[in-house]
């Protein structure tokens, strides 16, 4: 200890040589207990704790937790992103977006995939720690996911992010990404995972800083936390990140009941809460929820009802700051063993992750940075691609019997990274299309690509380099391009050049903003559209017009764009301006001119004998918090779920041409294609299917394997069968309580294989409440060639009050070969035969329980195929109360 004192001596006095310090104090510091591998975590954490300051110990409570020099303790950025791939940290594997992995109902797969992305994220910590043993954001171990929300309605933007409208299936597979990401290491975590966001959240976006949430007794237990239970309780996550809204009058981050008395108590939680980013001070902000009066009462609130991490958000200036915690503990609002406390549990969980442990000592020792985006990545980013892919309807035209001579590639989403990544995304190294996977996959097929148009308006491509100037003479072609550091233009150019374009690809880790300014002469008169291809913010400006201003606040831009009438031949100044955070920065000038109306795509379509038409969304126009300018559209949510309409008409123009059209809808939400369903001959939805999901569409219509996901979602036919998208009651919502005819059944999916059910058998035909029962099926491939099945066990209770129409409480994917039965099992536990009553109980009640096993739901409509599958019934004793 001796010589740990001097050293804190030593840098007290070089307050202003940090770095040299934070390496003088770690080459000491193994002698503190806290750096002692062979004491428990417990003691370890506690003994960093007991040698902080109150300012240090409440700067260590926000997400870019500072170093403390005189500790050895180095810095960490506890936000990290993970969803479908590393996130936001440059090249990564990028796998489906989460929508589309539940839509594979593969939960081996779905951990397997999680373990890749674990290692990525390993690998991305090795090459980027600092000489102190520091992280930088989006490089450490800490996953802000999975999304364990419920998708309760299709027109929420965030959607896309979860997996799916069904409690049961929601956990299986989230469990099943919890444990990939964390690993089995009995002392260390691989990365620690989130459970978020809790809880009852799910949209709309524009008002989620201000909602408050009156979920029934019922529904709560019902539909909107057993996932988030059973991701605690089964699945061991080690982190759970509390909401934006408040839940009958009370925030989330605020909110006892469910931080400490349901997540702790009940569930027995042992990890740490983090707040949603902006969400602590959604506790006390006027414009906000407004709970307390001051930002010290709020933080005080938050950390008393168990919350142990801020995560601030730059976009909106929603940090809170330390300063206040420090203020509340010094007023006496906040007990500083409260804060201890939640400091215990933020150390032990670094302490669990080897941040304090010699990096050559751990399990994860091996990864290396050559282990990112390697191609049996790719490849398993393929595989889930593949598992994902839904067959809505074949009539016959899948798979294709012959390789085409002649294919159009039509569609906003047919040559589309965005269309393959969805949001909360990593960047793929070499990402296929649908246009490049058709591509290599009939390599001597005549394929044709003509966008024809946009998602919610006309094709916008690039402008054309020859109509700019760098002055009015044009003296020069091109644009002057000046780059900045910083993402305000502000200051002087570090960099002054010409530029053939407004176009651009920022190179390295860094926040940078640039300016293009010259002259456009356009080619043709009339209403010309602009917007920027970006990753973050931009403007247009043709003359002293503000043609479009989408600066945004730097994260998840959409694709707003501007109008202005020009005449061909005439100069205008233009000036473009846009900037990057982070590694995603690549910006690209778009436009719409008058003649871009679809007629070059209907001609594509008739000189050919295929169309793939590639429609949808994007993650421009669905998302988190955004700006669209379109109708259908508000906020990142949607007001509508039909095909938007221009590809709408796109589609029954080229469909008017009489040739073969298959259409593949990418998206991350459910889209009512009414139309599409009465008149086109094979749909497949692609959600958004990864780097590798153009490679996997067009191995789908070659028929190099039989399709096998299912919906995680209903697809109703219009937002008229559902009630208010503000409205958080269940009743008409989701396959469990809409009583409606769908377009499209949750569960459902279509093969190139046919399967059949028999010998359905039950362990007793009478239960005891709290016995387990045991059901098993023989599944048979009865169809002309190997497939995978999805089994699907349903349980119904007739007649009880509280109880969904039906729900699932089983499923297995299956391969089989041709001609090939299997046996499948399943085990109902007391959890599977309860129902919820009103007052939000749990219970297992007596009387009969009818039981279905098979493809799909036991629903169908005109035009979709009888479900295969088989019926039982058995009769329950007795009565039990369940735990919450």
């Amino acid at each position: 200890m001796f010589v740990s004192r001097k050293i804190l001596i030593a840098c007290a006095l070089l307050a202003s040589a940090a770095q040299p310090c934070v390496a003088l104090a770690q080459s000491s510091s193994a002698i503190l207990p806290y750096r002692n591998p062979a004491l428990s975590v417990e003691q370890r954490a506690a003994d960093i704790v007991s040698r902080m300051t109150l300012e240090e110990k409440a700067r260590q409570l926000g997400h870019t937790a500072p170093a403390i020099p005189r500790l050895g303790v180095p810095e960490y950025n506890w936000w990290n992103e993970g969803l479908h791939g590393v996130a936001r940290a440059g090249i990564a594997t990028v796998f489906p977006q989460a929508i589309g992995m539940a839509a594979s109902w593969d939960a081996p797969l779905m951990q397997s995939v999680a373990d890749v992305i674990s290692t990525e994220f390993r690998a991305k910590y090795a090459e980027r720690v600092h000489p102190n043993g520091g992280t930088d954001w989006y490089r450490g171990l800490t996953v802000w996911s999975p999304n364990i929300n419920i998708f309760r309605d299709p027109r929420w933007g965030r959607g896309q992010e979860t997996y799916g409208e069904d409690p049961y299936l929601t956990s299986r597979v989230g469990i099943a990404f919890i444990r990939g990401l964390q690993g089995d290491n009995p002392k260390y975590f691989k990365t620690i995972a989130t459970s978020k966001h809790y809880a009852v959240h799910s949209g709309p976006e524009s008002n989620r800083h201000k909602e408050d949430v009156h979920p029934s007794a019922h529904d709560l237990e019902d539909t909107y936390l057993p996932a988030f239970r059973a991701t605690v309780t089964e699945g061991q996550v080690y982190s759970v990140m509390c909401a934006y809204n408040a839940v009958d009058g009370i925030p989330a981050c605020a909110s006892e009941d469910l931080m400490d008395t349901r997540l702790r108590k009940d569930w027995g939680f042992k990890g740490f809460v983090v707040s949603d980013c902006g969400a602590a001070a959604n506790i006390f902000r006027e414009d906000s929820l407004r709970y307390t009066k001051t930002a010290a009462e709020g933080v005080a609130a938050g950390f008393k009802a168990g919350m142990d991490l801020i995560c601030g958000d730059y976009r909106n200036n929603m940090s809170t700051e330390p300063e206040h915690i420090v203020a509340a503990v010094r007023a006496g609002q906040l007990p500083e063993a409260v804060v201890d406390q939640a400091l215990h549990r933020l150390f032990e969980a670094r302490i669990r992750l080897g941040l304090f442990d010699p990096p050559a000592s751990l399990p994860f020792a091996g990864i290396t940075p050559a282990q990112n985006d390697t191609p049996e990545h790719r490849a398993m980013a393929l595989k889930m691609a593949q598992a994902s892919m839904v067959l809505l309807k074949n009539d016959g035209l899948l798979p294709l019997k012959q390789a085409p001579r002649r294919i159009a590639v039509i569609g906003p989403n047919a040559d589309n990274v965005d269309a393959l990544v969805g949001n909360y995304n990593g960047t793929p190294s070499a990402p296929v299309t649908v246009l490049a996977g058709l591509r290599a996959r009939f390599p001597d097929a005549q394929i044709e690509f003509v966008e024809g148009t946009g998602l919610v308006g006309p094709a916008a491509p690039p402008v054309p380099d020859a109509v700019f100037c760098t002055d009015a003479s044009c003296s020069t072609r091109g644009l002057k391009a000046e780059i900045f550091r910083g993402p305000n233009l502000e200051g002087a150019p570090s960099e002054t050049r010409t530029n053939p374009n407004a176009a651009f690809d920022w190179q390295g880790d860094r926040e940078s903003s640039i300016r293009w300014t010259g002259t456009i002469t356009p080619t043709e008169t009339g209403e010309h559209r602009f917007r920027v291809a970006s990753d973050n913010g931009y403007r247009v400006f043709i003359g002293d017009t503000a043609v479009v201003d989408e600066w945004g606040v730097g994260d998840a831009p959409s694709i707003l764009d501007g109008a202005i009438r020009l005449e061909a031949g005439k100069s205008y100044p233009i000036r473009v301006e846009a900037f990057q955070r982070g590694v995603r920065g690549r910006q690209r000038l778009l436009w719409s001119t008058p003649s871009q109306n679809g007629n070059d795509a209907v001609e594509a379509a008739r000189k050919a004998d295929l169309v793939v038409f590639a429609g949808g969304l994007t993650a421009r126009v669905e998302g988190e918090e955004m700006k669209v300018a379109a109708a259908g559209f508000a906020g990142g949510d949607r007001t509508s779920i039909d095909l938007p309409a221009p590809q709408q008409r796109l589609l029954e123009r080229v469909h008017a041409v009489g040739k073969p059209v298959m259409l593949v809808l990418m998206n991350g939400s459910a889209l009512g294609v009414n139309w599409a369903d009465k008149n086109v001959p094979a749909i497949v939805e692609a959600w958004y299917p990864g780097g590798e999901g153009g490679h996997a569409v067009a191995r789908l219509l070659a028929g190099d394997f039989s399709p096998a996901g299912r919906l995680p979602v209903t697809f109703y036919k219009s937002v008229d069968q559902l009630p208010a998208f503000s409205d958080y009651r269940m009743a008409g919502r989701t396959y469990r309580y809409f009583a409606g005819e769908p377009l499209y059944p949750f569960g459902h999916g279509l093969s190139y294989t046919r399967f059949r059910y028999a010998n359905l058998k039950i362990s007793a035909a009478t239960v005891a409440a709290g016995t387990p029962l045991t059901v098993t099926a023989d599944v048979t491939n009865d169809g002309p060639v190997d497939g995978d099945e999805v089994v699907q066990l349903y349980v119904s209770h007739p007649g009880k009050a509280g109880a969904p129409i039906r729900a699932l409480q089983g499923f297995q994917r299956v391969p089989l070969k041709r001609g090939e039965t299997r046996t499948i099992s399943f085990i109902l536990d007391d959890r599977a035969l309860s129902i919820v009553d009103d007052q939000g109980i749990r219970r297992i009640v007596p009387g009969n329980v009818d039981l279905w096993v098979g493809g799909g739901q036991p629903v169908s409509r005109a035009g979709l195929p009888q479900v295969a599958g088989a019926r039982a019934q058995v009769r329950v004793t007795g009565s039990r109360t369940l735990p919450r």
